[in-house]
């Protein structure tokens, strides 16, 4: 018997018509700021997400990915944010096994994300 690992991918984008916005709205000072913490907010919130999980604590992982959402809007994550908002569906259905698996979805696409921004060549965080 032969064992196959899936690892699987999504392509990533970040919306840099958003971006564009929040620096022609903040200035590149403010916008900046506003990424970096955004930022920060999200990497720490995957992180707390992936705990409650763990930790079998539907309320609070419900209302942490709702969070989320807002936070990835704001700064031209459309994925994560749609992801976030399948989490939370599956949270609502009682549904454990696809909340699971759509975290998991949730988290790897946060974190790809994430580094597709600190990547982009225009902005210096």
């Amino acid at each position: 018997m032969q064992l196959m690992q899936i690892r699987p991918t999504e392509q990533v984008c970040v919306d840099q018509e958003r971006l564009a916005l929040l620096y022609t709205q903040l200035g590149e000072v403010g916008a900046e700021d506003v990424l970096c913490r955004a930022m920060e907010e999200l990497a720490l919130r995957l992180s707390h997400c992936k705990r409650l999980h763990e930790g079998q604590d539907r309320a609070g992982l419900r209302k942490s990915v709702h969070r989320l959402i807002a936070i990835a809007d704001q700064i031209g994550m459309a994925l994560v944010a749609r992801v976030a908002a399948d989490v939370m569906v599956c949270i609502d259905d009682g549904d454990d096994i696809a909340t699971a698996a759509t975290l998991s979805r949730l988290i790897r696409n946060g974190e790809r994300s994430l580094t597709a921004i600190w990547d982009l060549p225009e902005i210096t965080i």
